[in-house]
């Protein structure tokens, strides 16, 4: 086997990444200890990279980056990428999310209204937001939800867009644990269906894996929009459910069963 070698910044990137996160310490008024224990990594080794004794890890700037949740590496319009390698031309995503340009995918930033089956009541139908915008520091698409009544479980990550099949994949990945919704092509009204993967907390630390339709609507000027949990005895309740059964019924996503 060879030998495992670790990524790590070069002298610049390094310097930068450094530099952001001691502005985040002060402007947050954490201490680094908080900060190492929020990331999940020793605080000698944090003390070391802001030192400039010892460069970042890939590892270290990840954990860092969604301690934070701001982005530490090197952006698109550097001449080198931080790890030796090319850089990614302003505006283009990395070939990890698909290799799409801005230009190509601006149909799909803005505002959307988001329905699926709710986890906590048999029968209702589950309302929030998600945003979804190009992040210039990282090169991509980003999604974030919001309005969410369960705000502890709120979520945010990448987008990922595919040339070859067309689909659109929002990706969350939280110390290797992921969550990933696929969705289908937009109709003429902007609709997009597809699947939802993640898992439900239960009863104690329980978690389940579960699979469940979900739509995301374009978000209109002055739409008045009702979030949380929607119950058979809602006035809004038909509309979002016939919405949600479209999913299925129309093929847009298929459950499979042996």
């Amino acid at each position: 086997m060879g030998e495992h070698h670790e990524q790590h910044l070069n002298c610049d990137a390094n310097q930068r990444a450094a530099l952001r996160v001691r502005e985040e310490l002060a402007r947050r008024r954490i201490t680094r200890q908080q900060l190492a224990a929020d990331a999940k990594i020793s605080l000698s080794t944090l003390e070391k990279a802001l030192s400039g004794k010892r460069p970042f890890t890939m590892a270290t700037l990840v954990r860092l980056e969604e301690a934070l949740t701001v982005s530490l590496r090197p952006t698109a319009t550097t001449i080198e990428n931080g790890y030796g390698g090319p850089a990614i031309p302003l505006g283009l995503a990395p070939e990890s999310m698909g290799s799409y340009a801005r230009p190509a995918v601006s149909w799909i930033e803005g505002s959307y209204l988001t329905l699926r089956p709710s986890f906590g009541e048999t029968g209702a139908v589950y309302a929030y937001s998600t945003t979804i915008d190009w992040d210039d520091e990282t090169s991509q698409l980003m999604f974030r939800e919001a309005d969410r009544i369960d705000s502890a479980f709120t979520q945010w990550g990448h987008v990922s867009i595919p040339h070859q099949s067309g689909h659109t994949y929002l990706i969350t990945n939280r110390h290797g644990q992921y969550r990933m919704v696929v969705l289908s092509r937009p109709t003429i009204n902007g609709e997009m269906h597809g699947i939802l993967t993640t898992l439900q907390a239960g009863p104690g630390s329980n978690l389940t894996p579960v699979a469940t339709p979900i739509v995301y609507l374009p978000l209109q000027k002055d739409e008045e929009i009702v979030y949380g949990r929607i119950e058979p005895t809602h006035d809004r309740f038909e509309t979002y459910a016939s919405i949600l059964k479209q999913t299925v019924s129309d093929r847009y996503a298929r459950f499979l069963c042996a």
